[in-house]
C-alpha cells in the first residue's frame, strides 16, 4: 500500500493528481531495462540483503511482497509530491476516478503538518451537505486516531459500502471543540459540467474536473446557453477549486475558445515527453470571457487559464493559483499494478512555468474578507506546501493590469459604513449572484466589455504576439 504522506486522495478513491495533476496514460508500460550501472547493482544488492535479514529476524513473519511494495513506496516517496506507486486495486480506482465516479464521502484529503487536512469537499456529496471545510483537520476516523496513519489507510477507513455509516471527527480553526460529522457513504458521481444563464446574453459554466466527457460536455453546455440566448453577449467559466485531471481535456477545453496558436507545451529528459499542442480553427472564439481561479485552481485548470490569458483570449479573474505545473504519466506494470510518475514540466504558450508560482490573475477579487485572508493562507494546501515539490526555474513574468488590481483587492463586500463600524460580512455562496463577489465583479466586466477591452487589449499584446510566434 502507498505509505506517502504527501500525496492527495479523495476519500474513496486515489486521486489521479495531488490536487488534480495533468494526467497522460502511457499505454503499454515502460521499456524493460536490459541493463544497469555498477552503483544501481550494489543497491540492489544491499537491498536484498536486507529484505533477506528482515525476513529471517523480524519479530513477526512478514510476506516478501508487503516488504516489496513498501520499497517500492519508499523510492517514490524520495522523488516530488505527485510520484507514486499504485497497488492493482488502487490502479483500478484511479481509472474509474477519471470517468468521474466512485464510492466514498466526498472529500478531497491530504497530510499536512502530519496531520490529515481536508483540501476541499466536492459538491453535493455527503461530507459537503454535512457542512464539512477546507482546512478541517481530521482526527479521528471511527474513534480512532489519525495521528500517524498514512493516506491509503485513512481513505481505507472511510470508503465502504453505499449506504454504511461512518463518523469523522475534525479539528476546526476558531473552534474550541471537535466536531463530528456523522456520514453515509454514497457513490460519488462527480458531474464535471455545470452550466446555467446568469442573465440574458450571459452564461456561466463551471468545470469541477478535467475527465473524459469533460469537452464534450463542454460543447453540449455552450450549444445549450446559446440557443437559450439567442446569441451570448459573455461567458463565465468558473475554474475555482478544480484540482484538474486529463491533459487531453484541459487542451480540448481551450481549444474551444482559441482559433489558432499553442494551447501548452510540455518539456521532459526524453524525446517523447517534449510535446506541442495546438488550437485549431472554430469554437467559441468570439464571446467576451472571464475565466474565475482561486487557490483551489490546479494543474489542468493552470493550463486553461494560462492558455487563455497568454492569447489575450480572457480575462484572468480572482485570486492566485495553486501552483502545480507538472505532468504525471501513468505507466502499467505487468503485475496489474502501474506507477504515477513525474515525467515533463508544462509551460504555457509564452514561455511560463507555472510550477509553485500559479497563474496570476489579470484582476485580483478576493472573496474571503480581509479579516479571514490571514486565516485561510495558514490552512490552504499549495504546491509549495507539499514537501519535495519543484522549485520553479523559470518564473513567469505576469501581464496583470495593476489598475484593476488595485480596485478591486478588497472587494465589495467589505466596505466599512459612514460611522466607522465594520458591517457584518456576507455570507459567501459561490455561483450565486449577489453573494459571490468575484461571480459579480465578472459579469459586471462582461456587461462594459466594450470600455474594457481597450485596456485588456493594451495590456495583453505583448503576450498575444509572445504566443503567436512560440506556436510558429
Amino acid at each position: 500500500m502507498i505509505q506517502s504522506t504527501r500525496k492527495r486522495f479523495f476519500a474513496g478513491v486515489l486521486a489521479c493528481f495531488v490536487v488534480g495533476g495533468v494526467m497522460l496514460f502511457g499505454g503499454q508500460g515502460p521499456e524493460r531495462v536490459a541493463a544497469v550501472g555498477r552503483d544501481t547493482y550494489e543497491g540492489l544488492e544491499a537491498f536484498t540483503n536486507v529484505l533477506a535479514i528482515v525476513q529471517k529476524n523480524y519479530v513477526e513473519e512478514v510476506g516478501p511482497q508487503k516488504l516489496v511494495d513498501g520499497a517500492i513506496n519508499g523510492m517514490l516517496n524520495a522523488l516530488d509530491p505527485h510520484s507514486a506507486y499504485l497497488t492493482p486495486d488502487l490502479y483500478k480506482e484511479l481509472q474509474v476516478d477519471t470517468e468521474g465516479s466512485f464510492g466514498g464521502l466526498g472529500i478531497e484529503i491530504t497530510v499536512r503538518d502530519g496531520v490529515l487536512t481536508v483540501v476541499s469537499p466536492i459538491e453535493d456529496t455527503p461530507a459537503h451537505r454535512a457542512g464539512v471545510k477546507a482546512g478541517d483537520q481530521i482526527v479521528k476516523i471511527e474513534g480512532e486516531l489519525t495521528k500517524d496513519m498514512s493516506l491509503v489507510d485513512a481513505v481505507k477507513k472511510m470508503r465502504g459500502p453505499k449506504g454504511s455509516k461512518i463518523v469523522i471527527s475534525v479539528r476546526r480553526e476558531g473552534v474550541n471543540k471537535l466536531l463530528d460529522f456523522p456520514l453515509v457513504r454514497e457513490v460519488i458521481r462527480v458531474q464535471s459540467v455545470k452550466s446555467r444563464s446568469l442573465e440574458k446574453g450571459y452564461g456561466y459554466v463551471r468545470l469541477t474536473q478535467f475527465q473524459d466527457r469533460t469537452g464534450t460536455d463542454l460543447d453540449a453546455a455552450l450549444t445549450k446557453l446559446t440557443q437559450e440566448n439567442s446569441k451570448l453577449e459573455g461567458l463565465v467559466l468558473d475554474l475555482r477549486n478544480n484540482p484538474g485531471g486529463l491533459l487531453s481535456q484541459a487542451v480540448k477545453v481551450s481549444d474551444m475558445f482559441l482559433d489558432s496558436g499553442m494551447v501548452v507545451y510540455t518539456e521532459g529528459r526524453l524525446d517523447n515527453q517534449k510535446q506541442k499542442y495546438f488550437a485549431h480553427a472554430g469554437g467559441y472564439v468570439d464571446v467576451p470571457m472571464v475565466v474565475i481561479v482561486n487557490g483551489g485552481s490546479a494543474s489542468a485548470s493552470e493550463i486553461v487559464a494560462g492558455a487563455l490569458q497568454d492569447h489575450g483570449r480572457a480575462v484572468v479573474l480572482g485570486i492566485q493559483t495553486f501552483g502545480k505545473g507538472s505532468v504525471q504519466t501513468i505507466l502499467p506494470l505487468e503485475s496489474g499494478a502501474a506507477l504515477r510518475l513525474t515525467t515533463a514540466l508544462y509551460y504555457t504558450p509564452n514561455g511560463r512555468s507555472i510550477q509553485v508560482t500559479g497563474v496570476t490573475p489579470d484582476v485580483t477579487v478576493d472573496n474571503a474578507p480581509p479579516a479571514q485572508v490571514a486565516t485561510r493562507e495558514q490552512r490552504e494546501v499549495r504546491e509549495e506546501n507539499l514537501r519535495g515539490h519543484f522549485n520553479n526555474k523559470k518564473a513567469p513574468s505576469s501581464p496583470a493590469m495593476k489598475k484593476e488590481q488595485e480596485q478591486d483587492t478588497s472587494g465589495e463586500a467589505t466596505k466599512s459604513t459612514e460611522g466607522g463600524e465594520t458591517p457584518q460580512e456576507p455570507e459567501v455562496k459561490e455561483g450565486e449572484l449577489g453573494k459571490d463577489p468575484q461571480l459579480d465583479r465578472a459579469l459586471h466586466l462582461l456587461k462594459n466589455w466594450e470600455a474594457f477591452k481597450t485596456t485588456l487589449a493594451s495590456a495583453k499584446k505583448p503576450a498575444t504576439d509572445a504566443a503567436t510566434t512560440e506556436g510558429k
